[in-house]
């Protein structure tokens, strides 16, 4: 159940049963102790009238509560309801989280929603409890809170990492929200859970070579059960890009570049705290780790709430086979917008190794490089100091490493036609987009209004519903996109004894509402792969004539299709 459902006696009910299942969808804050929790907190529950919920730990902070040094709220999985909703106060939290506000300011904040600062504030406060710079706050003593207990770096690289002016205010902020000095909270967090150290210079399973500025980290992410990491893991690597991403069954890695350099991350099952994946990471600049943490939950699909989507897929016993055989599947997500529209240009009308080969071509010639020239050592064997470390211990795939960075907007520009071996309407398309990015006139981000990202898009030669909607699924984390348009899907729906026609399938899927992207999932995963082929071989390339929808998140009718969505 989304949290915006939530009654506050069902909120009450939820902490009495301590359900771990609820945490990050909202706060309980006590009365009588002036503590706020997350809803499994093992301490005693409180009386119902002791008990005020916020929607977010700003809120609760502005309300003059406390976080508890027990259950430790802040550190719980996030609300699922910022990609479920799509209203303002929802897309500024996404865009919050991405660290708009460090870099850009409220104000930033602000033009990128389409209303002004003052407006936005009010909104926020209204919705949410908290103003943008009071849940930006909230966000920074989080990230502090993560850097303290995870690495042994110096106060002042703590602050600046996590957007704070000055060590000064860091310790104010982290004793007004924890009731505790930074050190006190390294040394509880510690005290938890034996976590590996970093900020001494190396990373002891390997890494790319990121300059001698770079940072590493090891970082536990939570999510909520049950997960499907394999089945994430798969999609990522069947689709992995030569030079910027490896994946195998239970690890992923590639390069990525942020506001303040380039970055490598790895992500595995290794997390060092129950219901949690491990995330490696090396930064150019330590200023990037928020965004970075967001960028990855976002990837791996870690906010959503797997038990309200299992159950509401569970009610057709087709699909509820497929649930019950893989439960708390995931909708992988994007680290960068941009690179996700290229790659669903590119998909278009393809095979996913299809997809993959002209993608690796595309960064070999246009992809910045992260090795030092002339070195030839794989980057995946060294560690922040450039010297060897034992490739085994990485788990790593022979012969394959991360090298480069995805090739930005521009340099895809200045390939023209040559950026794709295909027909030429769709370089044309390509070429296009990618001036459109470079020049600004095109701006994509997790914060879309997801109607007017559809009509952006679709406003391109060569772009269709199919591609816009894909990449609403991928980019916002849209859970409600159903591609009726895509042959596989449809093969996949009459495997599991739902309707094939667009229309049909359209009907009995409004069932599965909010949550169709999911659905997607399951319907690609069930498609033959003879249907698989047939669908390469009948689908066209999407036209702009073609009739837009009214939002991303409506039925897509466009006869288009992949082998599976690139």
């Amino acid at each position: 159940m989304a949290s915006t459902n939530l009654t506050g006696d069902d909120r009450y009910r939820a902490i009495l049963a301590k359900d771990r299942r609820f945490d990050g969808q909202f706060i309980t804050a006590v009365g009588s102790t002036g503590i706020y929790c997350r809803p499994s907190c093992p301490a005693r529950t409180p009386h119902r009238e002791n008990v005020t919920f916020y929607a977010t730990s700003a809120a609760a902070h502005e309300a003059g509560y406390r976080a508890c040094k027990r259950c430790l709220p802040d550190a719980a999985p996030g609300d699922p309801a910022w990609n479920l909703r799509g209203d303002v106060a929802a897309r500024a939290m996404r865009l919050i989280a991405d660290g708009v506000v460090e870099r850009e300011g409220v104000p930033g904040l602000a033009a990128r929603l389409g209303y002004s600062a003052r407006h936005l504030g009010r909104v926020l406060a209204a919705e949410l409890g908290a103003g943008p710079l009071s849940l930006a706050r909230a966000q920074r003593a989080r990230t502090a809170a993560t850097l303290l207990g995870a690495t042994d770096l110096p106060l002042a690289d703590v602050a600046f990492a996590a957007g704070f002016a000055s060590v000064r205010q860091l310790n104010e902020t982290v004793q007004e929200v924890f009731q505790l000095t930074p050190t006190q909270v390294r040394d509880a967090s510690r005290g938890r859970s034996a976590r590996m150290r970093a900020g001494s210079g190396r990373v002891e399973e390997g890494g790319p070579v990121l300059g001698a500025g770079g940072v590493p980290l090891t970082l536990a992410l939570a999510y909520r059960e049950p997960y499907d990491a394999a089945g994430v893991f798969t999609w990522l690597g069947e689709r992995a890009i030569d030079g910027v991403e490896i994946a195998t069954g239970h690890s992923y890695e590639r390069s990525l570049l942020l506001p303040g350099g380039p970055a490598w991350f790895s992500v595995d099952a290794g997390g060092s705290q129950p219901s949690s994946l491990r995330l490696r990471a090396q930064l150019t600049d330590l200023s990037d780790l928020q965004t970075l943490v967001t960028r990855v939950r976002r990837l791996f699909d870690l906010d959503a709430d797997p038990a309200a989507i299992d159950a509401a897929l569970s009610v057709h016993p087709g699909i509820a086979e497929r649930v019950r055989l893989r439960p708390g599947r995931r909708l992988p997500g994007a680290v960068d917008p941009d690179e996700m529209l290229f790659r669903a240009i590119i998909g278009q009308q393809i095979t996913v190794s299809a997809a993959r080969t002209a993608l690796s071509r595309l960064t070999a010639r246009a992809g910045a490089a992260l090795v030092p020239d002339g070195d030839d050592r794989r980057p995946d064997e060294m560690d922040a100091a450039g010297s060897a470390t034992a490739a085994a211990a990485t788990g790593q795939v022979p012969g394959r490493r991360v090298t480069r960075l995805f090739p930005s907007a521009s340099a895809i520009a200045e390939l023209g036609e040559e950026s794709f071996a295909g027909p030429r309407a769709r370089s044309a398309t390509i070429t296009n987009v990618a001036e459109a990015i470079a020049s600004g006139q095109l701006r994509l981000s997790h914060g879309d209004d997801v109607a007017e990202q559809h009509s952006a898009l679709t406003a391109f030669r060569g772009i269709g519903d199919w591609t816009a909607g894909y990449v609403s699924m991928r980019v916002l984390g849209n859970p409600d996109v159903l591609l009726t348009g895509d042959v596989a899907l449809r093969s996949g729906a009459r495997a599991l004894g739902l309707p094939s026609e667009p229309k049909d399938l359209t009907s009995i899927a409004e069932q599965f509402r909010p949550w169709r992207s999911y659905l997607s999932l399951h319907l690609w995963g069930a498609a033959p792969p003879r249907a698989r082929a047939v669908a390469k071989k009948t689908n066209r390339t999407e036209t702009a004539e073609q009739p837009p929808a009214a939002s991303a998140a409506a039925p897509q009718t466009a006869p288009h299709s992949t082998e599976q969505p690139a």
